[in-house]
């Protein structure tokens, strides 16, 4: 009897979607380019299962019933493109290749359209859910060439993590569509955490709560609206204790590493033009821990004394639970409102609440919050911004006073939170029928002869003035990126 499907690489992510599938009654055929992994994963997690190694890309591919499904599980990049390139001749007409790493959406893209020009079908499928959901139930998210959905179908939905009887993977759309709505997660696991270690901050430093203390808030936290993964583990860590009983997140260097999915998110949004502003500060809060020699200089030249507090604690942790509740609520808004763009732009046909019911389970950023966001998409399909549907605009109006004095607490005690007051900001600005832009287009008009539209015209007439008189009536070309 032949594999239902072949995995190449046996990274963490890659073993354990292999016992994954194993689990659910699916045979699997496994390479690695280091020959070896693969007689140490049949000797190891793998012993017992009917899990079959391969020592040949030659040797995997026949070991497959047709229509045959090749996984990668490599790192994004080139190395993707190299095993397509060795695997296009072995395969046959209908074949299916599927890249189940974080690779940029536009690779897929081109992936895809190329392979199809050769009769292979090229699936791009964002898995998220890191060691643990790759064992017991990811969320996938798969797009590319649709053809390949009945035959992946079965397998990834069975995988995957189950929320109320629903699989955490349905087929999001052609081409790009999977990368990129993993890419989107992952920029909003970007603001999640950032949010999260910015009311840690907040209440360590600026309230002087040690971390027991903090353990207790955030477990309450946890059964309430806040209720998520990253809010559990956190909860975890904050009470797990080194050898000398001493909380071990005080002992790990504040220094944040990044893979570069939130650096892309940013990107694409000011491609689009879409403000991202809570999510870019949180690749650029990543970026500036990162300097850690400098901020020590500049921690001794620069000294600053975080103020003893004297005021009401339980009302304030409410405060910073109300301001992170709010900036979660801006972060997933944002990254909404970029899949909304992207969807139009690139004719991915994205349905967004298909997209919160997948990451109900499964992911990193899996919450009580999404079901939320579901109910609003499901109310609303053509819905321009979460902030307008009934539950949140009730949410955030409910957590306007405590969010503020947040934030006005990191202002007073010199406590860095980018995420709390960029995504404040960004609130500010989107509820705000007139912002100062008039000034800036009559600067752009003034030194540019850029134009500007007039409030007493109708849209899209555009006027130059001659500001200083001997500038003349030429105006530049009218754009808008």
């Amino acid at each position: 009897m032949k594999a239902n499907i072949g995995l190449i690489g046996l990274a963490v992510m890659g073993q354990n979607l292999v016992l994954n599938m194993n689990d659910h009654g699916f045979k699997v055929a496994v390479y690695n380019r280091t020959t070896s992994v693969v007689d140490e994963f049949l000797a190891g997690p793998a012993q017992g299962t009917a899990v079959v190694g391969t020592h040949s890309l030659e040797q995997l591919v026949d070991s497959l019933e047709s229509p045959r499904i090749v996984m990668l599980m490599v790192k994004a990049g080139e190395v993707v493109d190299q095993y397509i390139d060795k695997l296009v001749p072995l395969l046959s007409a209908g074949d299916i290749i599927v890249d189940g790493g974080n690779s940029l959406f536009t690779d897929t893209n081109r992936r895809t359209l190329t392979l199809k020009e050769k009769q292979i079908l090229y699936v791009g499928a964002g898995v998220s859910g890191g060691e643990e959901g790759a064992r017991n139930g990811p969320s996938i998210m798969p797009g590319g060439n649709k053809a390949a959905w009945p035959a992946v179908k079965p397998i990834f939905q069975a995988i995957a993590a189950q929320v109320d009887g629903e699989p955490c993977c349905q087929w999001v759309g052609d081409n790009g569509a999977g990368h990129y709505v993993k890419m989107v997660h992952n920029g909003i696991e970007y603001g999640d955490m950032q949010l999260i270690c910015e009311a840690y901050q907040l209440l360590s430093e600026g309230l002087g709560l040690s971390a027991d203390e903090l353990h207790t808030i955030f477990a309450e936290w946890n059964r309430g609206v806040l209720s998520s993964y990253l809010i559990e583990i956190t909860t975890n860590i904050l009470a797990y204790k080194d050898e000398d009983g001493s909380p071990l997140v005080e002992k790990i260097l504040d220094t944040a590493g990044q893979k570069g999915t939130g650096k892309w998110t940013g990107i694409n949004a000011l491609d689009l033009g879409i403000p991202l502003t809570l999510i870019g500060e949180s690749v650029f809060a990543r970026c500036l821990s990162a300097l850690k020699d400098e901020r020590i200089k500049a921690a001794q030249r620069l000294p600053k004394v975080i103020p003893a507090f004297n005021g009401d604690k339980q009302a304030t942790i409410q405060a910073i639970h109300d301001a992170l509740y709010a900036a979660k609520i801006i972060s997933y808004a944002q990254g909404f409102r970029l899949m909304r763009e992207a969807s139009k732009e690139y004719g991915m046909s994205l349905n967004y609440g298909e997209c919160a019911l997948m990451w109900r389970g499964g992911c990193i950023i899996r919450s009580q919050f999404l079901n939320d966001i579901k109910h609003a998409y499901d109310a609303n399909p053509e819905l321009e911004n979460l902030l307008l549907a009934d539950f949140f605009t009730n949410a955030m109006q409910q957590a306007d006073s405590g969010w503020r004095k947040a934030v006005i607490l990191s202002v007073e005690s010199g406590i860095p939170a980018p995420a709390f007051s960029s995504a404040l900001a960004y609130y500010d600005g989107y509820r705000s029928a007139r912002l100062p832009a008039n000034l800036l287009q009559a600067q752009r008009d003034y030194f540019g002869a850029h134009t500007y539209e007039r409030i007493d015209k109708p849209r899209g007439q555009f006027f130059h003035t001659d500001w200083t008189g001997h500038g003349g009536k030429t105006a530049s070309t009218t754009y808008t990126v």
